[in-house]
């Protein structure tokens, strides 16, 4: 699969690691490094073949790992891939009804007007998986070699300490970090520029961050967490194109919250499909919180429930998404590389929406590295290590930075009060446009928030009836999920005994809720609760190194091509 392979002896490890050295590398196969690369081959031209660009996925497949609602904007599209509209490959819906609903515990209140965040009119639902498929299948036939199944683990720096590319994972490593018979080193994959969409919370991206400092103190990101479910719907229930999101209830006082962001979807798309899913935001304060639970509880809503009278579940997932917008985004670039999509925070929050705005920042960053660094002479290489400085400008005189600068206090306000918070996102997208003089800082991390757990109430959620509402592993069975076993848990514990002394202790246990995969169990040992770690579980929706109140779990890669295999309705 690689091309002229170099062998090279890494000292440090006392291991023979290959090296491939490229123009440009990609991390992740997601919507913003499929469009750069694209992008990328577009811009070279007829010198394309003299362009190297290398996209890693550590997906078992294009797609495999992408989640998402989805309803996208073909903006991006539409501008560096207009024949998107005539290519069957990918199926879309285009939207035909809006709606948006507050819930209350058994009412439901119908919004006479949208704020033109939500509404869809041009839009399509999607499988946003598909269309990465079909970006992929785009960009093999431009010349772009896409490796999945590879899994970045580490970045790769030069003498003077500029990024020169990344470290696939070992693999091959047995439970015990032993070599096995199987054991392969990750190779290097050299690059002038290495582009990080490694979608939210990537593993590479947080060394980066710490390495080249690309956060101020005070500059974080805030998440949510959302849960996906796909049904079948039966004919005559069927409504291609339907869209409709709520807020409010089960996220209420009344149930044991207090003033804790989210909300949910609901899509009617392809052949009979309904995508459904609930939001919640990890800055909740009650330790007791399940947000897997939530999506459960919000099901048994007189409102919601009826849609799912005589249908199918057919497919589960779960993912984090950024939340932030503007206000929380890092540093752009840095000696060697630059940051695009979710990793960087693109996403549009009132919006609901993040594949236009990861595509455009691909686009944006592709141009950025062409034109700074190939576009005078594309035969004179640039030196490794250079900064591409070209893109945060670009960035900012594009109508990206237009949209998310409008939107930019949105979250700020909604963390305040939730109410006060739909008002502000009315004001500003009618109104006032963004023009408000100050950008509001976030109020603190997500692990920050969580209280002690002698402070809240625990909550009530429904128990699962095996048709509307399921048991958390049921539901895991419809996710594809499969990792070899014989490898070290990818879910490190800085410190077991602060698991159990303080966590436990202080929090009752708040991995076994926050985690929509039951990769986190306490059990009862001599006299002690322990905390075992199903690894094999792993959705990889990094919720755990988000929301862990200690910072105590770190989120790395497993083996290339673990993890969840979504499917095409997803």
């Amino acid at each position: 699969m690689f091309r002229r392979l170099v062998p090279r002896l890494c000292a440090a490890a006392e291991v023979e690691r290959f090296t491939e050295e490229y123009d440009v590398v990609i991390v992740g196969g997601g919507p913003a490094g499929l469009c750069a690369a694209i992008r990328l081959k577009q811009l070279a031209g007829s010198n394309a073949d003299n362009l190297r660009v290398a996209l890693v996925e550590k997906g078992s497949t294009i797609g495999a790992h992408t989640l998402s609602g989805a309803c996208i904007e073909p903006r991006t599209l539409e501008e560096f891939l207009p024949e998107y509209k005539e290519d069957g490959t990918f199926g879309k819906t285009a939207v035909t009804t809006d709606s948006f609903h507050y819930l209350t515990k058994g009412g439901n209140f119908k919004s006479p007007i949208l704020p033109p965040t939500l509404q869809n009119h041009g839009n399509y639902i999607v499988s946003l998986g598909d269309v990465c498929r079909w970006l992929g299948e785009k960009a093999e036939s431009m010349g772009v070699e896409v490796f999945c199944g590879f899994a970045a683990a580490e970045p790769q720096y030069g003498d003077n300490g500029a990024l020169e590319g990344v470290q696939l994972n070992d693999v091959g490593i047995n439970k015990k970090g032993e070599k096995g018979p199987q054991f392969e080193p990750g190779m290097i994959l050299k690059a002038r520029q290495t582009v990080f969409a490694e979608g939210c919370r990537g593993s590479v991206t947080k060394k980066l961050e710490e390495k080249f400092k690309l956060r101020e103190a005070g500059n974080f990101q805030t998440y949510g967490l959302g849960v996906k479910e796909v049904w079948e719907v039966p004919e005559g229930k069927f409504e291609p194109g339907r869209i409709i999101h709520t807020a409010g209830w089960p996220l209420t006082a009344e149930e044991g919250h207090d003033n804790t962001y989210g909300g949910s979807w609901m899509y009617h798309y392809g052949d009979n499909l309904m995508s459904v899913g609930f939001v919640t935001g990890l800055d909740y304060k009650n330790p007791y919180t399940r947000p897997y639970m939530e999506f459960q509880k919000w099901k048994t809503h007189p409102f919601v429930r009826s849609f799912f009278a005589d249908c199918k579940p057919i497919s589960y997932g779960a993912r984090t998404l950024v939340e932030g917008g503007l206000a929380a985004q890092p540093k752009l670039t840095f000696p060697g590389g630059v940051l695009i999509g979710d990793c960087a925070g693109f996403l549009n929050l009132p919006k609901i929406k993040g594949t236009h705005s990861a595509m455009k920042s691909g686009t944006l960053a592709a141009e950025a590295i062409w034109e700074q660094h190939y576009a005078k002479n594309p035969e004179d290489k640039p030196d490794y290590g250079a900064e591409t400085t070209l893109y945060p400008k670009k960035f900012r005189s594009s109508w990206l930075y237009d949209e998310l600068h409008m939107v930019r206090n949105v979250r700020q306000v909604f963390a305040k009060n939730f109410i006060t918070g739909m008002l502000y996102t009315g004001v500003t997208c009618m109104v006032t446009k963004g023009m408000e003089p100050t950008t509001l800082p976030h109020h603190a991390p997500d692990h920050k928030c969580t209280l002690p757990a002698s402070q809240c109430k625990p909550i009530e959620y429904p128990k699962p009836d095996g048709t509307l509402t399921f048991d958390l592993l049921t539901n895991h069975s419809r996710s594809g999920t499969a990792h070899n076993a014989d490898q070290p848990a990818h879910l490190k514990l800085k410190n077991r005994e602060v698991a159990s002394d303080v966590n436990q202790k202080l929090y009752d246990g708040p991995e076994g809720r926050y985690c929509p995969a039951q990769v986190y169990e306490w059990v009862e040992k001599d006299g002690k609760k322990e905390l075992i770690i199903n690894a094999q579980n792993c959705l990889h929706c990094k919720a755990c190194d988000i929301k862990d109140p200690t910072q105590n779990i770190n989120w790395c890669v497993p083996e290339g091509g673990g993890g969840p295999n979504y499917n095409a309705s997803m």
